[in-house]
């Protein structure tokens, strides 16, 4: 990279972004309406997103526009590259010099929140992995996009791998001594192999990691969560942690509970049962609906199939629990009416999970907010259908964990459009006559565009120009084009603005006291639309940890439903489950193969 004294100040700001993070990073740096790269980034990412390298002054560039970056960040996640994103942190126009940028979040494979690297129907973990006391392992599992946060200790490194295998992680956090030993001795083998990140051996540390999370979720123990038992748990927890609020740049607020589990709770099946059974992974790629989990989910939401493909790769041990399930399933396969009611209900809640996450680290816009808006409306009729159950514990304890928040589902209904754009920038979000202040700078932008129309009118009378046109781009705001055959009628009132090939641009004082007061209208609004999202978006978030309680009981309902459907479908039966070591089937069927 250049000297200081050969780069410009806003290359200089890009250096500053550029040394904070670690070399194997790409920095895509906001430019106006692009994400833009230099040096040693641009030259790796023409490549890695195959688009044009080009250069200037000798720098190499290279850039994506604004609105197309999601698709191209699909593409570096699932190549296993990390990138940072800069943004502008104040409007361009305000700005006084260089436009404030900053780093605003990290993305790996394992701490994406949106896109189209992130699958819905999977959970998309990064695991942390520190190896304890006696030759144990203890493990954290998060799933940023979810806030999905649980922990466990495991006896032996082959324990550890199969816990691996059935957690199929994006991504793996090791301390760099470990990391080193299994550079050197091989990692372990999980078919779809994760990142294997190397990160700081001090952010494992006890008493490092204990008081991040005590601060984390505002508490003077951890005992409340019940995680005593795993101290090289509650370190690997610290550490993934840490990961997730550095690359979230503190936004992590969103992950608000500690779950941790016992391993022996569930079968244990290796990579090698999951594949040749073909749980969830077919044998043979041409035949990639023959699987268990493609038979079995007929879940209607994103939050569903995610908890039906965890009951596929962790089937309980714990008969009251299976009876439990059972009972749940029965339910709706003896009323299918009740069956019916039910997926049609679901069918209006969409992924309020990974909504909730977005809405947390500012990575959410207008339909974001309406996707939770439909879905916690739709969340009273879901509780009346399962309050009409009398035989299911489960049932009856998930009907009370749906809540609909019907003030946050009020707040959005006045609030947002309901076809709201893509952006939050550029106005159109806010209903008309959700806030005075906003519809008065409205009405004086489209009075503004009235006087446009009646001035464009008045000028081609004035001047005997009927192809006049007042017209607008960004870059020169307002202005009259007159075609060269007409400029000898041009009045020694208009000053010329720009010269093009068969016309000519012109102002007038009257069309430039007018733009001053569309614009600033226009700017107005838009900055007005852009708070009241945010204060929008706030009320969600305070929100958070009742939203996410809730999106956990729908999915539990959801794959039920699910299982009951195939049921029906297939004329399953519900098996007896007791303590006898026998297993007694009669006229079964190969669920895949059938």
């Amino acid at each position: 990279m250049a000297t200081d004294s050969k780069l410009t100040p806003m290359m200089v700001q890009y250096r500053d972004a550029k040394a904070e993070l670690d070399s194997d990073v790409l920095l895509l740096f906001r430019m106006g309406d692009f994400y833009e790269l230099f040096f040693e980034d641009a030259v790796r990412g023409s490549k890695l997103m195959d688009i044009t390298l080009t250069k200037r002054a000798g720098v190499p560039m290279a850039g994506v526009p604004h609105h197309a970056l999601e698709g191209y960040l699909g593409r570096l996640v699932e190549n296993g590259t990390k990138v940072a994103i800069a943004e502008q942190m104040e409007d361009p126009k305000l700005a006084k010099g260089i436009v404030k940028r900053q780093v605003t979040q990290i993305i790996t494979p394992g701490t994406i929140v949106e896109g189209a690297a992130l699958e819905s129907g999977r959970s998309n973990f990064t695991v942390a992995i520190c190896h304890g006391k006696n030759d144990c392992f203890g493990i954290a599992i998060l799933d940023i996009s979810t806030g999905d946060f649980r922990i466990t200790q495991l006896d032996d490194r082959a324990q550890m791998e199969m816990e691996l295998n059935r957690l199929q992680p994006a991504e793996c956090l090791l301390p760099e001594r470990l990391h080193g030993d299994w550079t050197e001795e091989g990692f372990p083998d999980l078919g779809r192999q994760p990142a294997w990140t190397p990160i700081d051996d001090w952010t494992f540390d006890a008493e490092i990691t204990t008081d991040l999370l005590q601060r984390h979720f505002e508490v003077a123990s951890l005992d409340g969560f019940g995680c005593r038992e795993f101290p090289a748990g509650i370190r690997a927890a610290g550490a993934v942690l840490y990961y997730a609020q550095n690359n979230l740049r503190g936004n992590a607020e969103h992950i608000t509970v500690l779950s941790p589990y016992s391993s022996s709770s569930y079968m244990v099946v290796d990579r090698i049962s999951q594949r040749n059974l073909e749980l969830v992974e077919p044998l043979f790629t041409e035949t990639r609906n023959a699987t268990l989990l493609a038979l079995l989910n007929k879940s209607i939401t994103p939050m569903g199939s995610r908890l039906l493909r965890e009951w596929i790769l962790r089937p309980l041990l714990e008969i009251p629990k299976i009876r439990e399930r059972q009972d749940g399933i029965e339910v709706f396969v003896n009323d299918q009416l009740l069956l019916v009611e039910l997926r049609e209900a679901l069918s209006a809640v969409k992924d309020l999970e990974r909504t909730i996450t977005r809405l947390n680290v500012g990575a959410a816009n207008g339909r974001d907010l309406r996707v939770l808006q439909h879905g916690l409306a739709a969340i009273p009729d879901l509780r009346a259908i399962l309050d009409t159950n009398d035989n299911s514990a489960l049932l009856n304890s998930l009907a009370e964990r749906l809540h609909g928040l019907p003030d946050l589902v009020d707040l959005i209904d006045n609030a947002i459009v309901e076809d709201p754009p893509l952006t939050i920038k550029e106005g159109g979000v806010i209903c008309e006559g959700y806030n005075e202040h906003l519809d008065d700078f409205r009405n004086g932008a489209t009075e503004g565009k009235q006087w446009l129309a009646d001035l464009q009118a008045r000028e081609q009378e004035a001047t005997g120009i009927k192809t006049l046109k007042v017209r607008f781009n960004k870059v020169f705001g307002y202005y009259i084009e007159i075609s060269k055959s007409n400029l000898d009628l041009v009045p020694d009132t208009y000053t010329r603005k720009q010269t093009l090939t068969n016309a000519e641009r012109f102002m007038t004082a009257e069309l430039k006291e007018i733009e001053d007061k569309v614009l600033g209208a226009e700017d107005k609004a838009k900055a007005l639309e852009y708070e009241l999202f945010q204060e929008l978006r706030g009320a969600a978030v305070a929100r958070t940890g009742a939203i996410q309680d809730l999106a956990r009981a729908v999915a539990v309902v959801d794959a039920l439903g699910s299982l009951a459907q195939v049921a029906l479908q297939n004329h399953y039966t519900r098996p007896v489950v007791d303590d006898e070591m026998t297993i007694d089937i009669r006229e079964g069927r190969h669920p895949v193969i059938d």
